[in-house]
């Protein structure tokens, strides 16, 4: 189990207050310190990131629509459960989008976002070397903003806004029994790179590649659990 308190985020200059709230309770989320299950109040939150209720409450209503969290008037909030037939059934579609906007983002992109995606991809390298799972989990979901970015398709960005930290957090949970971070890491930067090259082909079979490879952690999970 991680720490309770992960490392704090850089801020990003240009952030609100309610993207603040959002990534660090995301990351909260996905990394465990708020496990499946928990209980926590608005009032709990904002004392703990130090930022107000109002963006907390703004980033908890986001959450809710990812199904990260379940808000229960005057009962709190409740970190959602993790299910492993639910992850599968998100792959399905996942693939499919993830495919499409590989190909879209190495088309798209412009020369400051393929420099992003080579430092992303670089970034995935140096956090294998360090066995550094927080980092390759920020860099994971950088990756992600950064392919829908480059996308610039706002109905992919809105089915895969449902889907990625649920599938990051699934990830967590369960890569120490059924994965190494390296395989991991690599398919990710094998993604990142194909985009920076323009190579939208590619990018599909890299996409391919990727969900492939989280398709076959997912059953193993549940041959594992039962």
């Amino acid at each position: 189990m991680p720490d309770a308190t992960p490392p704090r985020r850089p801020r990003r200059p240009t952030e609100t207050l309610t993207e603040r709230a959002y990534r660090a309770l995301e990351e909260a989320i996905v990394t465990l310190a708020l496990p499946p299950g928990d209980v926590v109040s608005e009032a709990q939150l904002a004392a703990r990131l130090e930022i107000g209720r109002t963006p907390i409450r703004e980033g908890l209503q986001r959450l809710a629509r990812e199904g990260l969290v379940r808000i229960l008037p005057r009962r709190g909030v409740v970190v959602a459960g993790v299910d492993v037939g639910e992850q599968l059934r998100l792959l399905e579609v996942r693939r499919e989008i993830e495919r499409l906007v590989a190909r879209a983002a190495a088309r798209r992109a412009t020369p400051a976002q393929r420099a992003r995606f080579t430092e992303i991809a670089a970034g995935m390298d140096a956090a294998v070397l360090a066995n550094d799972e927080t980092a390759f989990l920020r860099l994971d979901q950088a990756l992600n903003q950064a392919v829908l970015a480059a996308a610039r398709n706002e109905f992919a960005t809105a089915a895969m806004a449902l889907m990625h930290g649920l599938s990051r957090r699934f990830w967590f949970i369960h890569w120490r029994r059924s994965a190494e971070l390296a395989p991991s890491a690599e398919v990710h930067a094998a993604l990142a790179r194909a985009i920076a090259a323009g190579d939208s082909e590619l990018a599909a079979a890299a996409s391919d590649r990727l969900m492939d490879y989280i398709e076959a952690f997912t059953r193993a999970t549940l041959d594992r659990d039962g």
